[in-house]
């Protein structure tokens, strides 16, 4: 009797010391055969993997890690390519479903799962609008240089200057209009942490009391002091 009660206590404290991963990334890559997938994630300033299996065969993968508020994570595949292949998502607890092809791994890529990943999604669509033009700018730079055209230059430079302030200026409006999500204070870390301190503050203030306190909200506010104590 007091065996089996043992054995029972046992299994209690093993299952309860087990800690169930919060996120679930299923994945299909058509066309793979054979690689490494990985599941990797920012931690402080180091990229770390959280997750990783070998693919034989199969095109379909599962990956798995803990996430205590919403945050980005990377799926990278190594299939022995010089090609880069990160796909970069925003994941909650429960499900990312990722859907893609092993020609075109970032481009094809199909991402379902939080609703911050949709915000995430409509901000990196017009930053990629913007960030074509900025090509085609550095093209035409290029060009009016072996020309030697000083007029065309300096009004490429005018366009450049306008350009980045858009950027700046458009992400700190998007996390404003989306101070309910994660994506926010991201954006105010990732994209504009040299941004006059006033729109980081700005940013910082209108977060939801639920966005100050996930991972992205403390960092936001803890980074605001330090420009502060160093000023």
């Amino acid at each position: 009797m007091k065996k089996g009660i043992f054995f029972i206590l046992t299994l209690l404290i093993i299952a309860c010391s087990k800690k169930e991963n919060d996120l679930i990334v299923k994945a299909t890559i058509v066309g793979l055969k054979k690689g490494t997938v990985y599941l990797k994630k920012m931690e402080d300033t180091l990229l770390i993997t959280v997750d990783s299996l070998q693919i034989v065969g199969n095109s379909s993968f599962e990956l798995q890690s803990n996430i205590e508020s919403p945050e980005l994570f990377f799926l990278d595949l190594d299939n022995k390519s010089n090609d880069k292949h990160r796909i970069t998502f925003f994941a909650d607890k429960g499900v990312t479903v990722i859907n893609t092809t092993l020609k075109n791994v970032v481009f094809d890529a199909k991402i379902k799962g939080s609703k911050q990943q949709d915000v995430f999604k409509e901000y990196q669509t017009m930053i990629s609008k913007m960030n074509n033009r900025n090509l085609d700018l550095i093209k035409e730079q290029f060009e009016a240089q072996k020309s030697s055209d000083t007029n065309k230059l300096n009004t490429i430079k005018k366009e450049t200057d306008n350009s980045i302030k858009r950027k700046y200026l458009y992400t700190v409006n998007f996390a404003l209009n989306n101070n309910d999500s994660e994506v926010a204070p991201y954006l105010a870390l990732a994209e504009i942490y040299n941004a006059n301190l006033k729109y980081l503050d700005t940013i910082n203030n209108a977060l939801t009391p639920k966005v100050k306190a996930s991972k992205y909200g403390k960092a936001l506010d803890k980074y605001i002091k330090s420009i502060r104590e160093n000023n």
